[in-house]
């Protein structure tokens, strides 16, 4: 577990924040095959950056240990008509650099995208992660998440 004297600051990332977190994207099996951490690479994540802070209900975070980028995940707010209208917060791209896994900094991360979202109005947080990654499945159901629906994805 990381001690509380270890100060993590979670705050919404800033362009010169992209190589680290595509760093952190890649670096596992799906990502080394789907990611491109290359320079000619980069502009396309700049791009995506680019669009995500400018959209007024999403945003990028990074979790920073003094300079260097230790963790991120994507926040969106979806307003939607079923539920009573509820809104809900979708979590994407959870990712802990690979020298502090296991030391408690995902449920650190979670915990702020769950207090974030609850602070904008949002009725649920939900997430979608792939069926290979089991650790990832069992680290979610630790922290009450519930396998309840069927995802289906079509690349256009």
């Amino acid at each position: 577990m990381m001690g509380g004297d270890v100060t993590i600051d979670i705050r919404p990332a800033e362009r010169h924040h992209v190589p680290a977190i595509v760093e952190m994207l890649a670096d596992d099996e799906l990502g080394a095959s789907r990611e491109n951490t290359s320079s000619e690479g980069l502009a396309d994540y700049e791009r995506a950056f680019d669009a995500i802070a400018a959209h007024p209900t999403s945003t990028l975070y990074v979790a920073l240990l003094g300079d260097q980028v230790v963790g991120t995940f994507q926040l969106t707010l979806i307003p939607g008509m079923s539920q009573r209208g509820m809104t809900r917060a979708d979590v994407e791209a959870v990712r802990v650099h690979a020298s502090l896994r296991g030391k408690g900094l995902g449920a650190r991360l979670m915990a702020f995208a769950r207090s974030e979202a609850e602070r904008q109005g949002a009725g649920m947080l939900q997430l979608t992660s792939n069926k290979v990654r089991g650790d990832a499945h069992r680290f979610y159901e630790r922290l009450g998440f519930a396998r309840s629906h069927e995802g289906f994805k079509l690349k256009l």
